[in-house]
């Protein structure tokens, strides 16, 4: 999943960037409300996270604008404003959840994970596509009922094939999905974890289309 961070206070954004990054997560961390419009116009992100107490903007302010400007993807409000009023002024904007600082961490990504479900219309947590069947929250894989271990990186770009599947992903979006913002990536590094991909769960997982980039191959 690649998420969109949008948080001002230096220690908290960090730790989140960290420990989300840990669970398996992709995230861009950004720390202004300008800066999030920039990325968002220029990133595919799967969710957003949202501080209210942004230094340039008000971020229930800058999600209504966000939201009639064609923002479409979740998007979760983590803030230290705990009044009812506050929550429900959040939802009205246009948040899909409220979650009040301080917060557990499993708990952000369980929400997480809820979220990307509900809006992609699927009610269960493990993701099935013929005899491959993934637990993003677990970051786990089986193929045929057998256990498939995957690095982090791997299991990015399996998710991001999967919860794109009918799409066609260009190399430059995968790559965002699976390194985020990260730079001195070498040019070759999305190539070989798609080969690492075929090789443990077959050639047919990952389909390249010639000159466009790559997607969810037919079921196995």
């Amino acid at each position: 999943m690649h998420i969109l961070l949008i948080e001002d206070d230096a220690l908290l954004g960090d730790g989140i960037e960290q420990g989300l990054t840990a669970l398996g997560f992709t995230v861009a961390w950004v720390t202004r409300a300008a800066d999030a419009l920039a990325a968002w116009k220029s990133t595919d992100f799967d969710v957003l996270i949202l501080d209210l107490g942004l230094p340039d903007r008000d971020g229930r302010q800058a999600l209504v604008q966000w939201r009639r400007a064609g923002l479409h993807q979740p998007v979760l409000i983590l803030t230290a404003r705990d009044a009812v009023a506050d929550r429900i002024d959040g939802l009205n904007a246009g948040a899909d959840d409220y979650l009040v600082k301080p917060f557990d961490l499993d708990e952000l990504a369980a929400r997480l994970q809820a979220l990307l479900r509900r809006c992609r219309g699927a009610s269960q947590p493990l993701i099935e596509h013929g005899r491959l069947c993934v637990d993003p929250q677990r970051q786990q894989v089986w193929l045929a009922g057998q256990p498939v271990p995957l690095p982090r990186r791997e299991m990015s770009l399996l998710l991001a094939l999967l919860q794109s599947r009918g799409r066609l992903l260009t190399a430059d979006q995968l790559a965002d999905r699976v390194y985020g913002w990260v730079d001195g990536v070498e040019s070759n590094a999305l190539a070989v974890h798609i080969h690492n991909l075929r090789r443990k769960l077959g050639n047919r997982v990952v389909e390249t289309v010639r000159g466009g980039g790559y997607r969810l191959g037919a079921p196995l």
